[in-house]
């Protein structure tokens, strides 16, 4: 394995294709890589954060696309897993209240994903969540190197919540709020906190976290963030205003923002994250948007990186 460079990250979960429709004909869809970790990881690597993908990656043309796009972005696959399966698909289906997926995972490489322990304690950070949180073999691998992450380095949460014929809800959502308990910073959308906690407002859901300690950062999108750093009054900043040409992979370009100001500005550790003064977790919050901004205003989930103000 390649040496891994101060600041670096572990970014574990599903690569995958999204079959994403689009208008040049009459039910067409474009095949593009996909899959939260995935997103981030090569987020990262384009912010110029050195990212490691911990995925699995399969023996079709979709895989091959896939480790192009995580290769090209800057992101190492050394600790990828490989198998002759198949790559899962997810269908996207966008709506007005967002773009909901349907996916095909049975029988697929996506989720053979092997355990980290014995890595994580190399890197600054380690991030989980995604499908491959919820869907075994994948859960239990993303569960143990999570624990081992939370002891060992600064432990990032995105439950980005799915909701397919395929994911037991009850199953999902309790693996979920456990990664939430042992997460140092945790990112979710309103509607992710909503659904993992039903009766509690997301504001009154993020506080809660916050106030154990974390970092939990809220994304409401068009409406913008805000952030609960421990005890302190939250922080929030508007989205940044931008022609929209697609939404797809905007949450994963601001989750690799917030870890990239983390680790940029060497933040490590529960305590570190839940003592951010409030002119850091606006700057925080601040670039993190303008770094989601970057992908709402072109075709495709590569954010690049906001000139310093």
């Amino acid at each position: 394995m390649t040496e891994v460079p101060p600041g670096a990250v572990l970014v574990m979960g599903e690569a995958l294709i999204d079959l994403v429709p689009v208008t040049d004909g009459p039910e067409t869809y474009r095949a593009q890589s996909g899959g939260a970790p995935a997103n981030v990881a090569a987020g990262l690597a384009r912010l110029g954060t050195p990212s490691w993908f911990a995925g699995a990656l399969g023996g079709d043309g979709f895989a091959r696309l896939i480790e192009r796009r995580l290769a090209d972005a800057g992101t190492e696959l050394g600790l990828c897993a490989r198998s002759e399966l198949p790559t899962t698909l997810a269908v996207a289906d966008p709506g007005p209240d967002g773009t909901g997926y349907h996916f095909h995972l049975d029988e697929t490489a996506t989720f053979r994903l092997p355990d980290h322990t014995a890595q994580v304690e190399r890197f600054a950070a380690v991030y989980v969540g995604g499908v491959a949180a919820v869907v075994e073999p994948a859960a239990g691998a993303v569960a143990a190197t999570a624990r081992a992450g939370a002891a060992r380095s600064l432990l990032v949460v995105d439950p980005n919540v799915r909701e397919d014929r395929t994911i037991d809800p009850a199953t999902a959502s309790r693996l979920l709020r456990e990664l939430c308990s042992l997460a140092h910073v945790v990112k979710a959308s309103d509607e992710d906190l909503a659904r993992l906690w039903p009766d509690t407002d997301p504001d009154e859901s993020g506080r809660r976290l916050a106030a154990e300690g974390r970092l939990v950062v809220l994304t409401r999108g068009a409406k913008g963030a805000t952030a609960f750093a421990g005890d302190a009054e939250p922080v929030s900043v508007p989205a940044v205003p931008v022609e929209v040409v697609n939404t797809i992979g905007a949450g994963d370009a601001f989750m690799a923002g917030v870890v990239n100001w983390l680790t940029t500005h060497g933040v490590a550790g529960s305590g570190a994250v839940a003592g951010l003064s409030r002119e850091q977790v606006t700057g925080m919050l601040e670039f993190a948007a303008r770094v989601a901004a970057s992908v709402c205003a072109q075709a495709g989930t590569e954010p690049t990186r906001p000139p310093d103000n």
